[in-house]
C-alpha cells in the first residue's frame, strides 16, 4: 500500500513481515518448490508474528485487529518475494472470514485458538472435477441421517490441500434444490473418510501445495454445519469480493517487484556500450510499465479502504481481480524479454514470477466471469 495510507502501527507490522520473508521464505523457496510445500513450521513462525490471526479475537488467540490493511501487508510482502509458496493469504482472506462469520460460539472456541496459534491449517474446497466457476453444478453431497450428515464426492486443485487440517467445504445438502440446497460445512482431515490425492504438478506456484480432497461416506457431525443449511450459495458470494481482492493485491505487489528488478537489471545490464536501458524500447517499455503500475496501485489501494469501510461492491472487487492480473501477466512477460535470455533462466526470479503469475487470470473464478459479473451490474 502506500505509504502516506498507512498508519504506524502498520509500518511496524510491515517492516516485521517484510524482515520474516527475507529471513524465513526466501531462502528456502528454491527447496520448497522441489518438495512441491512448506515447511509446517513456517506456520507456527508466521503465527508468532500474528501473521495468521489479524482478525481472529484475542479471547481466541488473535490479535482482534478489525483492519484489513495488515492482510493487504501480508500479501504484499509475501509476493516482492516472489513468495507464492505458503498459504497463509489463502486462510486469512479466504478462509478465516467463514469461521468468524458461520461458526457458532461453541465451534470458535474448539477451532480458532488452534488457527490463530498456526496447529491448524485450513482450506476453502469448492472447485470440482465437473463444476469449476459454476458452482451449481457441483456434485459433492452432504445427506443428513439422524444426528448426523454422510458426505461423499471429491473437490480439485485444492490450495493448501496437502497440508490442510480442514476444508471449508461447499457441498449439496438437497441436490434436488439447486443452489438453494447448498451449504458450507467444516470438513475435518481427523474424520473418516477424508483424504488427499497427490500433489498436483502444475505449471507454476510450485512451493504451493494443490491437492483433490475425497470425502468417501465420511460422518460429519451436525454441529459442523456452517451458518445456515440451505444458505451456502449466499455465503460464498458474500465472501468472495475478499478473495478477489486478495488476488488483486498479491498481482500488484507482485508486478511492481518484478519491475524494480527488471530497472536493476537494465542498469547492470550493457550492449552496444551501453547500459540497455538507455535504449529507447527500453526506456518505452519500463515508462509504459510504471505507469500502468501506478494506476493499478492507485485503484487496488482504493479498493482496500472500501473494503475495510464494508462498501467494496462485488463488481468492482471483479474489476480490480481481472484488470491487474491480466497486467500481472502482461509486466511478468515484458520484464522477461527485457532479460534476454537470462529471462528464460530459473535462477533469475523474473522466471518464476512469470510461471507463477498465470495461474492469478484463473483462480478466484476466471477473469471471463468477472466480466460476466461487471456486466451483469450495469444491467446486461
Amino acid at each position: 500500500m502506500q505509504e502516506h495510507l498507512l498508519e504506524e502501527e502498520h509500518i511496524m507490522f510491515r517492516d516485521a513481515v517484510r524482515e520474516f520473508c527475507k529471513k524465513e521464505i526466501e531462502p528456502n523457496y528454491e527447496r520448497w518448490e522441489k518438495a512441491g510445500q512448506v515447511d509446517r513450521e513456517l506456520w507456527t513462525k508466521a503465527a508468532e508474528l500474528g501473521m495468521t490471526s489479524i482478525f481472529i479475537p484475542e479471547e481466541y488467540g488473535g490479535m482482534g485487529l478489525n483492519d484489513y490493511r495488515y492482510n493487504a501487508i501480508i500479501s504484499e510482502e509475501m509476493a516482492r518475494v516472489n513468495g507464492t509458496g505458503p498459504g497463509i493469504a489463502i486462510q486469512n482472506d479466504i478462509v478465516t472470514p467463514y469461521l468468524l462469520t458461520y461458526l457458532n460460539d461453541k465451534q470458535k472456541k474448539r477451532v480458532l485458538p488452534k488457527v490463530a496459534s498456526g496447529e491448524w491449517i485450513g482450506a476453502l474446497a469448492m472447485t470440482e472435477p465437473v463444476a469449476g466457476s459454476d458452482l451449481q453444478s457441483m456434485r459433492t453431497t452432504c445427506i443428513k441421517k439422524g444426528d448426523h450428515y454422510i458426505m461423499n464426492g471429491s473437490k480439485t486443485f485444492i490450495s493448501n490441500g496437502i497440508m490442510c487440517d480442514f476444508a471449508v467445504t461447499a457441498v449439496k445438502t438437497d441436490p434436488e434444490l439447486g443452489h438453494k440446497g447448498m451449504s458450507m460445512v467444516l470438513a475435518e482431515r481427523s474424520f473418516e473418510g477424508f483424504s488427499s490425492g497427490k500433489n498436483l504438478d502444475k505449471i507454476g506456484m510450485k512451493g504451493q501445495d494443490t491437492a483433490e480432497l475425497f470425502f468417501d461416506n465420511m460422518k460429519l457431525p451436525a454441529d459442523n454445519i456452517l451458518g445456515e443449511e440451505g444458505k451456502g450459495f449466499y455465503y460464498l458470494m458474500n465472501n468472495l469480493p475478499q478473495e478477489r481482492m486478495s488476488i488483486a493485491i498479491t498481482g500488484c505487489a507482485n508486478a511492481e517487484a518484478v519491475l524494480e528488478w527488471t530497472i536493476q537489471y537494465c542498469r547492470d545490464r550493457k550492449a552496444f556500450g551501453k547500459e540497455i536501458g538507455q535504449f529507447q524500447n527500453s526506456r518505452f517499455k519500463l515508462a509504459e510499465m510504471k505507469t500502468e503500475l501506478t494506476i493499478a496501485r492507485t485503484f487496488v489501494d482504493a479498493c482496500i479502504l472500501e473494503l475495510n469501510a464494508h462498501t467494496l461492491t462485488p463488481e468492482k472487487a471483479a474489476m480490480a481481480k481481472y484488470w491487474v492480473s491480466d497486467l500481472q501477466c502482461k509486466v511478468c512477460d515484458e520484464c522477461l524479454q527485457l532479460h534476454g535470455g537470462y529471462g528464460y533462466m530459473n535462477e533469475y526470479p523474473v522466471a518464476r514470477a512469470y510461471r507463477d503469475a498465470r495461474v492469478q487470470r484463473i483462480y478466484g473464478g476466471t477473469n471471463e466471469i468477472m466480466k460476466e459479473i461487471i456486466g451483469r451490474a450495469m444491467g446486461f
